[in-house]
């Protein structure tokens, strides 16, 4: 009997939108899209990965949403930071129901709740084999989440970033709205910079680059893709990254 693919990545962090729980809503946590996700990331864990999350806090508040609507910009992004707490909770409540230990680390103090983000705290609960959800983004207003996974994704010593969207990958324009858009196997930091791709905001693909952290971006809506992106799945999305970390 074949023995089952060694994972390509040992320690990465997943990138999950707040849009993600939402299903097919408008707002809010779809119970069963959280459990489906939790059973994914239960099993990465389970095969030795240690794997860390960054959630977002879209399906709750968008703090650059509010200040369109006349909000100090700060106030909303704060507001943001805390959605993120919401969602990284729930998640953490659906993980452990499967019997998988988390600890979520926020950015924001508040210790009724959750752990405070200290980076050797965090590794040593990636070692021990907990599932670590990092809430509140990088706990200052102005900077997106996508910054507060390429900071914390480099905090932990983390091999790889996991970005999880609703297409299979990155793709040359809206696949939806473009029939001739095509999609890209593999790309360079420059590419997403000059091109302007919807990949991550230019401040997190700047981090990614300096330090030569490899970014999957892959369709969290197919069932079973997060474990393809830790196995080095070519089919499964994007690879953006150095020549030396494309796909083989």
């Amino acid at each position: 009997m074949a023995e089952p693919p060694s994972p390509k990545y040992r320690r990465i962090l997943l990138k999950l939108s707040g849009e993600a729980l939402m299903a097919g809503g408008k707002y809010g946590i779809h119970p069963p899209t959280l459990m489906r996700i939790a059973s994914e990331v239960k099993e990465v864990s389970q095969a030795g990965v240690q794997l860390a999350i960054v959630i977002g806090g879209g399906n709750i508040f968008r703090g650059v949403a509010g200040s369109t609507e006349g909000m100090d910009r700060s106030s909303a992004d704060y507001m943001g930071m805390l959605a993120t707490v919401i969602n990284a909770m729930a998640l953490q409540d659906a993980l452990e129901k499967q019997g998988i230990y988390t600890r979520v680390l926020s950015a924001i103090k508040m210790e009724q709740i959750c752990e405070p983000y200290i980076r050797r705290r965090a590794v040593r609960h990636l070692e021990k084999g907990r599932v670590v959800i990092f809430a509140a983004g990088t706990g200052n207003p102005f900077f997106t989440t996508d910054t507060a996974a390429s900071l914390r994704a480099m905090e932990i010593g983390a091999e790889a970033i996991l970005k999880a969207t609703k297409v299979d990958g990155v793709y040359s324009a809206d696949p939806k709205k473009d029939p001739n858009a095509r999609r890209y196997r593999t790309l360079s930091y420059m590419d997403v910079l000059q091109k302007n791709l919807n990949v991550m905001d230019s401040t997190a693909i700047s981090l990614c680059m300096d330090n030569k952290l490899p970014i999957v971006v892959f369709d969290l809506t197919a069932q079973g893709n997060i474990r393809r992106a830790i196995l080095g799945a070519a089919e499964v999305g994007t690879l953006v990254g150095t020549p030396e970390s494309q796909w083989a």
